[in-house]
């Protein structure tokens, strides 16, 4: 039997997608290559191009069709070849870390080594000895070694302290006896320990001289670097299929009795004493938040591409796919069957445009925000290498909420922007639904996103209680005792334009106010009111919000409303942007109105503006939408998606792809004389089966 094929000589009715682009971008003002540089920097582009030329033509990692037809097995199997295929590449093109990185994002899917780079090899980087890293790090790097990093376990997840895996110092042997004295001890969710890891690091309680010292991480073999068989006292395997992230083998690890070397405590540290068993604390506590600044940061920047990838998805489909038409000013056109009325692009509905407009703002706030992390991250580490930890406690406070807030925003625009797709959006081909399915865990990992946020919020009183008692010096002044201080100077603050608060300075004077007006009441409530912390959770992960709304509001301001640029495309480039970054703040205004009124800082019927404004500046962005997406210069080989394709071929595409699906293989289906036919002739029908009709009796 033949495969089914759509008939190659059909086209779709014009308009067709590649001339409603090209229009698109003709009508924009935006200098997209000007702006993508900015984005990125020349020399990333560079890098970018290169890797992704590597990638297009690779007979392992070029083709991706698989991903929307196939079991988990089947993809499984085929990550683990592109796994290593791109450890094979890295040798090949001598690729750097960031050569790497623009890689896995390019081929976007994780993989049971990707745990092995961002994981297990940082933490012996940064927690490890100079002996560890020297007897670890290398082999690692080669491969030699495959790891992964066990630290959630079945009935423990952001609460770390609660972890029960235990590692108890044995001095007359000298060794660590790992256990996990009950099934909630069981590690659980380790990406790449269920079938790839032969190593693992193991975050378990120290146990020395009878005490108990809380969780340390410990650098053990788990597997036999031979056959791959569990080492003795290891039961070792994957936990099953998810939601998605599926051709990731996270597993599952429990230990009985497991003895391990003295060395295998990661100890820059914090260490033991190999002859005494002495516990020696490390210098300071908080030296291992640096890392978590960091890697935080690196997940607001990626949010930036989640929320770009859907709004590019989603923008482009929307200038293409038309719906319904304007009655007051109807357009004919002659196609080849005859006149046609011209029908609306759905993007020129305002109710489109406000899903969508607000999505592609949203994106380039933790572009700025993202960037800034890593500029104070950088600043604090040059800090914290002379003694100073002032800058530490804020970083880390607000980079808990952020990633709560960004993580929560992507998840949540993913989704949108598939329903903003309509009835396609629903498709695999759309790109949207296994994106949506593989970036949901990041809303649970690296903390979960409420309870995240508690960190932040608790540095916020902690910050407003020293400032009411005149306890913060020069030397602890930051971002957050700035504003703070200022609603203290003038707490009956009221925004000072009767016809709405609209120019960056008012905005942000009014997302200040809102912050520290819901810490001051919650200050009030613990205080004086005595209420209990679970009471007041809901406000807690409210003020979290606020404070991380703020610094987004801050940084996308300061970054586009500064001095006017020498070339004159990007002086247009800055005008555009700076319509972006106020949609973005009059959107977050808007959908959190109800904490500005209760502030007092609006007053009713500037609320009331708040909205009529946001329309008027979606409408001052539309002819920009394409242009906006266009500038995140996401590849066709990265969306991997029909409704989202550069050329607009939207329909074509939908087409092909549905060719290769396995149960259009044939025109009659495998099953068919199993299992309908045997219905068919059952013998008590009233229909005959002609051989070219069926004709009734």
């Amino acid at each position: 039997m033949p495969p089914v094929q759509f008939p190659r000589h059909l086209k779709p009715l014009e308009p067709q997608g590649p001339s409603l682009l090209a229009e698109e971008r003709a009508n924009a003002t935006l200098n997209v290559p000007n702006l993508t540089t900015a984005i990125y920097g020349k020399e990333y582009l560079e890098r970018h191009d290169r890797v992704l030329s590597i990638l297009l033509k690779d007979p392992v990692l070029s083709d991706k069709s698989h991903r929307y037809y196939t079991g988990r097995d089947v993809r499984f199997n085929k990550s683990l070849a592109a796994s290593k295929r791109l450890a094979e590449l890295v040798k090949i093109h001598s690729w750097s870390a960031e050569d790497l990185a623009i890689a896995d994002v390019l081929f976007d899917e994780s993989g049971p080594f990707r745990l092995h780079r961002s994981m297990f090899m940082p933490t012996i980087e940064n927690q490890g000895t100079e002996e560890q890293k020297s007897l670890y790090l290398d082999a690692a790097r080669r491969y030699e070694i495959i790891g992964c990093y066990a630290q959630t376990e079945l009935g423990h997840g952001s609460n770390v302290r609660g972890l029960e895996t235990t590692a108890t110092y044995d001095i007359e042997t000298q060794t660590f006896v790992l256990s996990s004295p009950t099934l909630t001890a069981s590690k659980w969710w380790i990406g790449g320990l269920g079938v790839a890891a032969n190593h693992a690091i193991v975050m378990a309680r120290l146990i020395t001289q009878g005490k108990d010292f809380g969780p340390h991480p410990f650098i053990i073999q788990i597997r036999n670097l031979t056959d791959h068989r569990p080492l003795p006292g290891i039961i070792v395997g994957d936990i099953g299929p998810k939601f998605g992230f599926n051709t990731v083998d996270n597993g599952f690890i429990l230990f009985d009795k497991v003895r391990v070397p003295h060395i295998a405590m990661l100890a820059r540290y914090a260490r033991i004493e190999q002859r005494t068993g002495n516990y020696i604390k490390p210098p300071n506590s908080k030296l291992t938040y640096g890392t978590m600044v960091y890697v935080r940061a690196n997940i607001v920047l990626e949010s930036r591409y989640v929320l770009a990838r859907a709004a590019t998805v989603a923008i482009r489909y929307s200038a293409i796919r038309s719906q319904g038409s304007d009655a007051s000013n109807p357009k004919q056109i002659e196609t080849s069957i005859g006149s046609k009325t011209v029908e609306t692009p759905v993007l020129d509905y305002t109710i489109q445009q406000y899903r969508l407009f607000p999505i592609i703002a949203q994106a380039y706030a933790c572009h700025f925000t993202g960037k800034e992390m890593h500029r104070a991250y950088n600043e604090n580490q040059i800090k914290m290498a002379k003694g100073d930890f002032s800058y530490l406690a804020d970083l880390h406070a607000s980079s808990s909420g952020l990633k709560s807030l960004t993580t929560t925003m992507a998840v949540a625009a993913i989704e949108e922007c598939r329903r903003a797709c309509g009835g396609h959006g629903y498709s695999l081909f759309s790109g949207l639904g296994q994106f949506y399915q593989d970036y949901l865990p990041k809303a649970t990992w690296e903390g979960d996103n409420y309870l995240l946020t508690q960190q932040t919020t608790r540095y916020l009183l902690k910050s407003f209680r020293s400032l009411i008692a005149n306890n913060v010096s020069k030397t602890e002044t930051n971002f957050s005792t700035s504003y703070l201080e200022e609603y203290l100077a003038n707490p009956g603050a009221r925004c000072p334009v009767l016809d709405g608060p609209f120019n960056p300075e008012t905005l942000l004077s009014a997302f200040k106010f809102r912050s520290a007006f819901l810490v001051e009441r919650a200050v009030y409530s613990l205080d004086q009111e005595h209420c209990t912390w679970n009471e007041m959770l809901v406000d807690i992960y409210r003020i979290s919000r606020a404070h991380c709304q703020l610094v987004m509001v801050s940084n996308f301001l300061g970054a586009v409303f500064g001095g006017p640029p020498d070339d004159t495309a990007d002086l247009i480039n800055q005008s555009v942007m700076q319509k972006v970054a106020l949609l973005f703040c009059l959107s977050t205004m808007e959908q959190e109105v109800a904490d500005f009124l209760t502030s007092g800082y609006l007053s009713p019927s500037q609320s009331l503006l708040v909205r009529q404004q946001t329309i008027k500046t979606l409408k001052d962005i539309r002819p920009e939408a394409v242009a906006l997406v266009d500038a995140f210069a996401l590849p066709d080989y990265l969306l991997n998606s029909a409704l989202g394709e550069n050329e607009g071929r939207v329909y074509e595409r939908m087409a092909e792809m549905t060719e290769k699906e396995p149960l259009n293989r044939s025109e009659v289906i495998d099953g068919y004389e199993e299992f309908i036919l045997p219905l068919v002739h059952a013998g008590k029908s009233k229909w005959k089966i002609g051989k070219d009709a069926i004709a009734r009796l």
